[in-house]
């Protein structure tokens, strides 16, 4: 069975960097993982490998949609299958390389999520419950329909709870039930999965300077240039940490400092989020993030035999 390279964990624990160097020894290309590198124009806020950090190493699903675009876990899964296949088809190794928890997990446990319309009338339902009678009221609903899901999902997580509601509505099963049994259809890869941890202060300090790295390099400035092409269209791109509380900003709801503390304070609660994850994943090689990347590649050609 063809081996699969996987390097998960936490934003700012530093996958890429370790994903280009392995790449660059084992002859691999890589498929990202992330759920917001795969929007186009959203560079600054998302921490976007440049052309200069991808060192030449091929990478795949990153900038292909539009922002105005939704893009669902199971077309994730279905374009990160044709990339990988791709790279096989090269004689090269596929590396998938991430921190969405929920990408990760459609690849390792094969889980099919059934390709659901949005029904834009029920979601409209939804949107106007959240603002008369709150999410948290959302969550609540969510959590008596499907508890295990809602485990991993923050109560400020609204389109995820949405999400849990919308696909319950539309197929009369719980997210749970669904990727129960799309587990029976089997693997087709051997996936050798690596996760990045380090102490919580430092990973938690890491996150404050790229957030402050981020303002400088001009998030604002892209957030407000994409506002200004596509309005109110760009609906769930929009909802990613960083990009949400500079809108928030921009509208006046807040000063610049509450902004960017609250981009800290939301992209920290995300990094504690994406470890309890990872830790779930059955066969993980954790990772010491202190570690010289080197020592991690070395670690990981060991795992890989």
């Amino acid at each position: 069975m063809q081996k699969v390279v996987i390097i998960c964990g936490p934003t700012a624990s530093g996958k890429t960097a370790l994903s280009i160097e392995l790449a660059k020894k084992i002859n691999g290309e890589i498929v990202s993982a992330d759920s917001m590198q795969i929007y186009d124009e959203m560079n600054i806020g998302t921490a976007k490998p440049d052309k200069e950090e991808m060192q030449g190493i091929k990478h795949y699903l990153i900038g292909n949609i539009k922002p105005t675009q939704r893009y669902s876990v199971s077309e994730f899964k279905k374009d990160a299958i044709a990339s990988i296949e791709e790279i096989i088809s090269k004689n090269k190794m596929p590396i998938v390389v991430g921190g969405t928890g929920l990408y990760v997990n459609s690849l390792v446990y094969g889980i099919d999520y059934p390709e659901i319309e949005t029904n834009l009338k029920y979601r409209k339902q939804l949107e106007q419950e959240v603002l008369e009678k709150g999410l948290q009221y959302l969550y609540d609903r969510a959590v008596e329909i499907d508890k295990e899901a809602m485990k991993n999902i923050s109560p400020n997580d609204k389109k995820r709870i949405l999400r849990v509601l919308e696909i319950y509505k539309e197929t009369g099963k719980t997210k749970t039930e669904i990727e129960k049994e799309s587990r029976k259809n089997g693997i087709p890869y051997d996936y050798r999965i690596f996760a990045i941890n380090m102490p919580r202060d430092i990973l938690y300090d890491r996150i404050n300077k790229r957030v402050d790295i981020m303002l400088e390099k001009g998030l604002i400035q892209e957030v407000e240039e994409l506002y200004k092409k596509y309005g109110e269209k760009l609906l769930t791109s929009m909802q990613a940490i960083g990009y949400k509380e500079v809108v928030e900003y921009l509208k006046g709801n807040c000063s610049k400092e509450e902004m960017i503390e609250k981009v800290k304070m939301e992209t920290r609660r995300y990094a504690k989020r994406q470890l309890t994850w990872f830790k779930k994943i059955e066969n993980v090689h954790w990772l010491d993030g202190l570690n010289e990347i080197q020592n991690n590649v070395k670690i990981i050609l060991e795992g890989l035999q």
